[in-house]
């Protein structure tokens, strides 16, 4: 499955995955990360009532536009051994692996919104990393299932 998101965003998006951050630009931009959670994550986040998600595959929005840019911030987002500062940082702890789409002199919001429009991803838990958005729900997003007839990439 995780084969075909990263398909799915390639085309849809037109930025590379990597699981490194040694080859991306410090420009500024957005970007997204893939997160594999195979297990279900309870969060500690009381602004989201303490919610939780289940086992699956979700993608988080978000922009780089300080020092450093996208180098920096994807660099913190794939490491492991960070203070939990953001919201995702719980999702990104927990991850079984996880990848980054750099774009530079992009903007979240346009790629949440390119997301959404596909039907293939929708946002589960409203708030999520948007808490300073006028525009989203959510900078969230959960990769809808395979359902029956449909092939699993692995």
């Amino acid at each position: 499955m995780i084969r075909a998101i990263k398909s799915d965003i390639i085309k849809r998006i037109h930025a590379k995955a990597t699981a490194t951050a040694a080859t991306v630009p410090a420009a500024p931009g957005a970007y997204l990360i893939l997160i594999a959670l195979h297990e279900p994550i309870s969060l500690p986040l009381p602004t989201l009532r303490l919610p939780s998600l289940p086992a699956g595959y979700y993608l988080y929005a978000g922009s780089a536009r300080g020092p450093g840019g996208l180098r920096a911030r994807i660099a913190r987002h794939l490491r492991r051994d960070k203070k939990l500062h953001w919201h995702v940082d719980h999702l990104t702890n927990a991850a079984t692996s996880l990848f980054a789409f750099p774009i530079p002199d992009g903007r979240e919001c346009a790629l949440v919104q390119a997301l959404v429009q596909s039907d293939n991803y929708h946002p589960p838990l409203p708030g999520f990393g948007s808490s300073d958005c006028k525009n989203c729900i959510s900078h969230l997003l959960a990769a809808r299932p395979v359902t029956e007839g449909e092939t699993q990439c692995r």
